[in-house]
């Protein structure tokens, strides 16, 4: 992702990383359609020059994005 997820940095955040891959992979496919639909709202509120909306809406988008990617599968550690 290139960044460090500020959520990792939280106990719960933590939390979801320690689910079941069944239900990480469940929840992750919600977050993954809230983002596109959030950033969908986001565009179209900016479209109808609603600009606090369109912060709302692409708020949530960011993050949708931050949970899912802490949803993603565990990689395995090359060194160790």
């Amino acid at each position: 992702m290139g960044y460090i997820n500020p959520l990792l940095q939280l106990s719960s955040g933590k939390a979801l990383q320690d689910l079941p891959p069944e239900d990480r992979a469940r929840i992750r496919a919600v977050l993954v359609d809230l983002r596109r639909q959030a950033n969908d709202l986001a565009e179209e509120a900016w479209r109808r020059r609603k600009g606090p909306m369109a912060a709302y809406w692409r708020a949530v988008a960011t993050y949708a994005r931050h949970l899912a990617h802490a949803l993603r599968p565990k990689t395995k550690d090359p060194h160790g």
